[in-house]
């Protein structure tokens, strides 16, 4: 499953799932750009890449703003020489009884999560028009079943699934495939919910998880549980893949 040489975009890659894949696809010998508004982070990941003979670039961009998408992706396609996979992995999550949710909160997620979403695409789609390539963006296990106290992430991340079918449907006649993820993985974003919990609320969510994951009982490792499935949606493997809800989920929900 090697992607030497394939030119490779990841936005949200400082951190987490981002990271995890953003190390995958340099070890595997692709040329990476990480997207984020996280400078510090997504330069020091970059620098240690390179210093380990990776080819990985980092360029500030806040996916939610059409002027920074078109020139970040500007920049990087520029410096890796064209654009083979763009990983759309940027999000962001926020927790609301559905009656107490405000507009802030509402704008704030959907300004990320979707809006970045149809940005960062048809940036993407600039440059696959005429090459073709792969679109990958992120859904959620909350999109696919109840998510109380979450209507806003719900709602946001359903309309990335919605929005990716449609675009795996128009944009196919150029060779363009686009797929939805949905991972349950253990990620800072995780740390930061389970940081809000008391000591009887963890143990609770912790013996939930347990019977909810058949595959180990918890969230999975970004590194060793999904890293390599994006290995393999950006390579020849994977051509033929398109429109389709992928969950690494452990079992914890299942597409119907």
């Amino acid at each position: 499953m090697t992607l030497n040489d394939k030119k490779i975009i990841v936005t949200g890659g400082a951190k987490g799932i981002g990271a995890a894949t953003v190390r995958a696809y340099a070890e595997q010998g692709a040329r990476v750009a990480i997207l984020d508004v996280l400078d510090d982070q997504a330069r020091q990941l970059a620098d240690d890449l390179q210093k380990a003979d990776g080819d990985v670039a980092f360029f500030h961009c806040d996916v939610a703003r059409r002027d920074q998408v078109d020139t970040a992706f500007d920049r990087a396609v520029e410096r890796m020489g064209g654009l083979d996979v763009m990983a759309n992995i940027a999000g962001v999550e926020r927790f609301s009884p559905a009656e107490a949710i405000d507009d802030e909160q509402w704008d704030f997620l959907f300004d990320i999560n979707v809006r970045g979403t149809m940005l960062t695409n048809q940036a993407a789609f600039r440059f696959m028009r005429d090459r073709g390539g792969r679109i990958m963006n992120f859904g959620s296990d909350a999109a696919l079943v109840p998510y109380p106290n979450g209507a806003h992430y719900s709602a946001s991340k359903g309309a990335v699934t919605s929005w990716t079918r449609t675009i795996a449907s128009e944009w196919g006649r150029y060779g363009i495939t686009a797929n939805t993820l949905v991972p349950a993985m253990w990620t800072p974003m995780y740390d930061d919910h389970r940081a809000t919990m008391g000591a009887e609320e963890l143990a609770s969510h912790d013996a939930m998880m347990a019977g909810l994951v058949p595959l180990g009982g918890k969230l999975g490792n970004p590194e060793t549980d999904f890293a390599p499935v994006m290995v393999f949606l950006a390579g020849e493997g994977a051509r033929f893949i398109t429109g389709q809800i992928i969950s690494v989920n452990g079992g914890l929900n299942s597409v119907r």
